[in-house]
């Protein structure tokens, strides 16, 4: 494939999918509190998806799959911590087929025991009120020093999740084990003195039903790896230089404003036969969070559940591209597309062929030559956001839907560039997903008619802010991420002192 093609192209996906990340006006945390009602409930509440070919040196044969939730995590998020939802259920839904509809499922349900732990006081016994007891260092799989022990399973469904449900398999670690242990977030330097070295007894190698090599999984709270510049972003994109145009320095010249939140990930890293389709090397990804939809609240627990919850799933999170939800999808259809799936993506075609995104920017800075492309409807958004791009990531035969994308057969680059495709890195984002994707340039500057000034999709007449380089002045690489799986950097720990 041309270079040309592939540094250009790629970038109209990036707007389609993220359509400008940076400068939406309600948020731009990728899907961090992305619609009203999910809000309500942040412990399923999916903020990032990553998929890409494993860089770990001698895995380029797989392919890593993260789903982040719980957003904006303070470390010192004390007593509770951020445990998942054992009433809920969390999956990545996996589409081999372009036709809009998952063909693989990966199913996640938790469960926290509480161990009640008890001291002896004044002759009483009394459960303590931590979920951790003091007894001893934390520093291995199931410590006895934990006071809740959190597990999950994993299921695997072929074919319509729903329908196929009942003849899902369980996922085993190599002992044949079908429980996994997630590790407890992390508390502190005191109660765990070596937190990477006890969270790595958490990374598990798998046997995947119908699949004849074994991958791996990691579940638990990790750095959070997005980056933003969130305060100036949601002030009405108050950076003070939003385009390298205006200060050479304007990459690095802002915060960023997860750098001190953690979130909960995961990660499984799964062989590539055994997510692709026959000869269909493109493929096509989701997370989704559902919750029964009824509840009952207990008005007196005494020590039982909360609440009882039945009837049927019910989705309430919906993530694959990033950034989709806050600004591309209308306020008044947040909720819609969260419960939403892709096969049912041209309900929301509107907000893709005639993006408000631009036309924003242009309200804020018009006056310094920041002018929204005026080719309309923009069907190179729609063919980018919808369908993947022809040559890079389009499936052979597809449905027009909303997901992340991957050409399996693009290799694995030697040096990553943060700026995916359109910094000519044919093995980033749009194509996938890397953690050191800088999805909010990416988009910011694909947005605003960069590929206009290519002849790509328009014309260069139709994109006056084509050429400049947008940035929120929060950046990031490949250098803030480990080499190995799971990627992402152990948690910012609640008590840094020793």
């Amino acid at each position: 494939m041309p270079s040309s093609i592939s540094k250009y192209t790629l970038g109209a996906s990036l707007v389609a999918s993220t359509l400008v990340g940076l400068v939406s006006l309600p948020a731009a945390a990728s899907s961090h509190r992305e619609a009203p009602f999910i809000t309500r409930m942040p412990k399923v509440d999916a903020t990032d998806l990553y998929m890409f070919r494993s860089t770990e040196a001698g895995r380029s044969g797989f392919v890593t799959l993260v789903a982040n939730y719980v957003p904006l995590q303070d470390p010192y998020g004390g007593p509770n911590y951020f445990q998942m939802d054992p009433d809920a259920l969390y999956e990545i839904h996996i589409d081999n087929n372009g036709d809009g509809k998952e063909d693989i499922t990966y199913q996640f349900r938790f469960n926290n025991e509480n161990r009640d732990t008890q001291l002896t006081v004044g002759g009483k016994k009394v459960s303590i009120p931590l979920v951790i007891n003091g007894a001893s260092d934390i520093n291995t799989v199931a410590s006895p020093a934990l006071n809740v022990r959190e597990t999950y399973t994993i299921s695997v469904i072929n074919g319509d999740r729903r329908a196929a449900a009942g003849s899902r398999q369980l996922v085993a670690n190599a002992a044949g084990g079908t429980t996994f242990d997630k590790p407890v977030d992390n508390i502190g330097n005191k109660s765990i003195k070596d937190y990477p070295a006890y969270a790595n007894q958490h990374i598990y190698t798998v046997n995947i039903p119908g699949c004849s090599t074994q991958g791996r999984v990691f579940v638990g709270q990790r750095k959070d790896p997005f980056v933003v510049n969130l305060g100036e972003t949601f002030d009405l994109i108050n950076i003070k230089a939003p385009a390298t145009a205006f200060d050479p320095n304007a990459e690095k010249a802002e915060k960023d404003d997860l750098a001190d939140k953690n979130v909960t990930a995961i990660s499984m890293e799964v062989p590539i036969a055994c997510l692709t389709n026959g000869t269909e090397p493109v493929i096509g990804a989701w997370t989704t969070a559902s919750v029964r939809q009824g509840q009952l609240i207990n008005p007196s627990p005494k020590g039982g559940a909360a609440s009882k919850e039945g009837g049927a799933w019910a989705q309430v999170s919906r993530l694959g591209m990033p950034l989709v939800n806050e600004v591309v999808i209308g306020l008044k259809d947040k909720d819609q597309f969260n419960a939403s799936k892709p096969s049912g993506d041209g309900q929301f075609i509107d907000y893709v062929t005639n993006p408000t995104f631009p036309a924003l920017v242009e309200i804020l800075y018009g006056s310094a030559g920041a002018k929204a492309p005026t080719n309309f409807p923009r069907n190179d958004l729609v063919t980018a956001f919808l369908t993947g791009v022809p040559g890079i990531n389009k499936p052979a035969n597809v449905v027009a839907s909303e997901m992340l994308r991957l050409n399996t057969t693009t290799p694995v680059s030697a040096t990553q560039n943060r700026l995916g495709v359109i910094g000519g890195d044919n093995a980033g984002f749009p194509n996938g997903r890397r953690l050191g994707d800088d999805v909010v340039d990416i988009t910011l500057r694909v947005a605003m008619g960069r590929l206009c000034k290519l002849n790509i999709g328009c014309t260069p007449d139709q994109a006056a802010a084509g050429s400049l380089d947008f940035t929120d002045g929060a950046y990031v690489d490949s250098t803030f991420f480990d080499a190995a799986f799971p990627y992402m950097k152990a948690p910012i720990p609640g008590s840094p002192r020793p």
